[in-house]
């Protein structure tokens, strides 16, 4: 597999499987999917030949996991849709309860974890607005876009001129979220369980890392596969 000329988004685009080892090294493949290979590897200081050795492991094993990259656009919208979205809704505000709960409990010993419960309940609120213009604006065109170009048809422009300009400020939303979990990482020191946790301690933990994992998954796809093709088929309709 030729890493050199490719960015991180394109290699996870191509085999889900990878997203894990970068995610272990902590390369975002998300939010900064548009990054070369090779300069991810350096900022984050790791040897790009181990990476590249682990990556090919990934690449020649047989993976469970969904063939996004093979999925019809508006399939993966809808996945997105019902998978992501709803998962937002309905974990977020059990961990938000269990947050209460636990920074009652071992706030004291862990102040940082009065922190990471701002965090989250800001990133709730934000992501809420985020899903809303998703679900009202941008995916209705985009489902229009893509039957309109699978089977040749004519499509009215979008309201604000072209499917980027929307498309950049649910990436500005994407990277704000990436940052605040790069945050919370920090807090919980990449959600390493402490000493005197109790059970509700360490659920809690595993919940936001499962969440911001779901959270990756939901930002690549977008990021990643989704809007680089809807800006493509909308340049192409335009031009023919």
């Amino acid at each position: 597999m030729e890493l050199k000329n490719k960015t991180i988004g394109a290699i996870v685009a191509a085999n889900f499987a990878t997203a894990d080892i970068f995610r272990k090294y902590g390369i975002d493949f998300c939010c900064h999917g548009n990054v070369d290979f090779e300069e991810a590897c350096a900022k984050a200081q790791v040897s790009t030949e181990n990476i590249s050795k682990e990556l090919e492991s990934a690449n020649g094993s047989t993976s469970t996991g969904a063939d996004f990259s093979h999925w019809p656009y508006d399939l993966l919208i809808d996945y997105v849709l019902k998978i992501h979205h709803r998962g937002i809704r309905r974990e977020g505000p059990d961990i938000l309860k269990l947050l209460d709960t636990v920074v009652d409990k071992h706030g004291a010993a862990h102040p940082e974890l009065t922190e990471v419960r701002e965090l989250f309940q800001h990133s709730l609120e934000d992501l809420e607005l985020h899903l809303s213009k998703e679900e009202n604006v941008l995916f209705p065109y985009l489902y229009h876009l893509f039957e309109a170009a699978e089977n040749g048809l004519y499509i009215e422009p979008i309201h604000c001129g072209s499917v980027s300009h929307p498309i950049e400020a649910m990436m500005s939303d994407h990277s704000n979220e990436g940052e605040r979990y790069k945050k919370i990482n920090q807090l919980t020191n990449n959600y390493r369980v402490p000493e005197d946790a109790c059970n509700g301690y360490k659920l809690l933990l595993s919940k936001i890392k499962l969440f911001e994992i779901n959270l990756n998954e939901h930002i690549h796809l977008e990021n990643n596969i989704i809007f680089p093709a809807a800006i493509l088929l909308e340049k192409e309709l335009q031009n023919g």
